[in-house]
């Protein structure tokens, strides 16, 4: 049965071989959005569906704008939920909708409506997984940039499937706005938890690397993150949670249980309930241990 609505011209049935999926929520800010429409529009690479849904009420400026580029760019959809069910179901409504077409676009592309993807993402990741037919799931590195779009940051992840699996039950090794999939992945009966209102990635890619998916990331940085003022403040106690349940699920699922992963995962739930400063701190650290972990 149907759980969406759709709020403009879906008939168009040309072939294009990449999906971008992308959720809009009631406190996405509408310059910050356009500027990841219209990053997606623009790719090199043109061959793109960018299918947007509504999760939710939205304010009438961002009404607007997304019916009327939708309107004058027959590349992009919009979809709509009436009740906010969070990104799981959006993904899973952007999937279903891609694989009932007659010609399902082969690759199915994250993209969050606050980030910028850069000019020639698309493009090398398509070249990449055209190259390397065993790779089903591809993400990249990635800038972080603050409220005014300043860079302030980095993050680099291993780039081969062995070291992406060995991290993961430590941590999530995939920079989630970054990643391309194989629709044939779906085909398989693959969704994001709709449980979930949080870690949804985490839990999808454990999921997929205990089936034996193979994965990879660019070296190259493909996106900017937008990392605002309050991203060192405690976490909400749920994705606390989320995170320290993803950790072990992944020990679990790989069959990886080890005291460092154990240790790392309680350490993470500790700092988690720390003062910001020490988050920050902790952050900071961190992000330059991933560096020279992927230089290696």
């Amino acid at each position: 049965m149907k759980s969406y609505s759709t709020l403009s011209d879906t008939s168009y049935d040309e072939f294009y071989d990449v999906v971008v999926g992308m959720a809009v929520y009631s406190g996405d800010r509408l310059e910050w959005l356009q500027s990841a429409v219209e990053s997606i529009l623009s790719q090199t690479h043109s061959s793109v569906c960018l299918s947007v849904i509504i999760d939710g009420p939205v304010n009438d400026k961002i009404s607007k704008y997304l019916e009327e580029t939708a309107s004058t760019d027959s590349r992009m959809r919009l979809f709509a939920l009436d009740d906010n069910r969070g990104l799981s179901a959006c993904m899973n409504v952007i999937i279903e909708a891609e694989l009932a077409r007659q010609s399902p676009a082969p690759y199915f592309c994250r993209m969050d409506a606050d980030d910028i993807s850069f000019s020639e993402r698309i493009e090398k990741q398509v070249s990449y997984l055209r190259e390397h037919l065993d790779v089903c799931v591809l993400g990249s590195g990635l800038v972080e940039v603050n409220e005014l779009g300043r860079i302030v940051g980095s993050r680099e992840l291993p780039a081969n499937h062995e070291d992406i699996i060995r991290m993961l039950p430590k941590r999530c090794s995939l920079n989630h706005p970054t990643v391309m999939i194989r629709t044939s992945v779906f085909e398989k009966g693959y969704r994001y938890d709709e449980s979930l209102r949080n870690t949804q990635d985490y839990f999808l890619w454990v999921d997929l690397a205990a089936a034996g998916f193979r994965f990879a990331n660019l070296k190259e940085k493909m996106l900017s993150f937008r990392r605002v003022n309050d991203f060192y403040k405690r976490r909400g106690l749920n994705k606390t949670l989320n995170e320290f349940k993803a950790r072990f699920y992944a020990m679990r699922k790989l069959k990886h249980f080890t005291i460092g992963s154990v240790f790392y995962a309680l350490s993470v739930l500790t700092l988690r309930i720390m003062p910001s400063k020490i988050i920050k701190l902790a952050y900071k650290l961190d992000r330059h241990l991933l560096k020279k972990r992927s230089e290696r």
